[in-house]
């Protein structure tokens, strides 16, 4: 049986947004730098795309030497990268990607959430760098709902 845990303090989120998707980011803040492996948490919307949308602004850019995990909380995002790994990951489900070694990835919006729109929110979590020299790698772990 797991032991309950005791909130010890709230970490209020700061905003930074990214283009026109909200986003909160209460790790690292002004109160807490750091948690355990996660080098920073973003919260993004949530937010309702109309119908004909250019879909997120992540095109191609690079990384290297962290894990990303990434949660899809509403909607679908899409992935692909240098190495070939490429997939669409939605509501329920996780993406993990291991830069390692070094990759170019893009994180967009597939072409059905451009052309009708919809919901989107997800939170993001970029890992210490325990994948440095490990070649890259991308896993798409479904959830009950995807």
């Amino acid at each position: 049986m797991l032991a309950l845990k005791t909130v010890k303090q709230i970490h209020p989120a700061t905003c930074d947004d990214i283009d026109d998707l909200t986003t909160g980011r209460p790790l690292p803040g002004p109160t807490l730098n750091r948690l355990g492996d996660f080098l920073f948490l973003n919260h993004k919307g949530p937010r309702t795309y109309a119908p004909g949308n250019n879909g997120l602004p992540f095109g191609p850019h690079p990384h290297r030497r962290f894990e990303t995990a990434t949660f899809i909380l509403d909607g679908a995002l899409a992935h692909r990268d240098s190495p070939g790994h490429e997939g669409v990951t939605r509501a329920g489900a996780v993406q993990w990607m291991t830069a390692g070694s070094g990759l170019v990835h893009a994180e967009i919006s597939p072409d059905s959430f451009k052309q009708h729109g919809g919901p989107l929110q997800s939170e993001f979590r970029p890992l210490r760098d325990s994948a440095w020299g490990w070649p890259p790698l991308f896993r798409l772990i479904p959830g009950a709902t995807s």
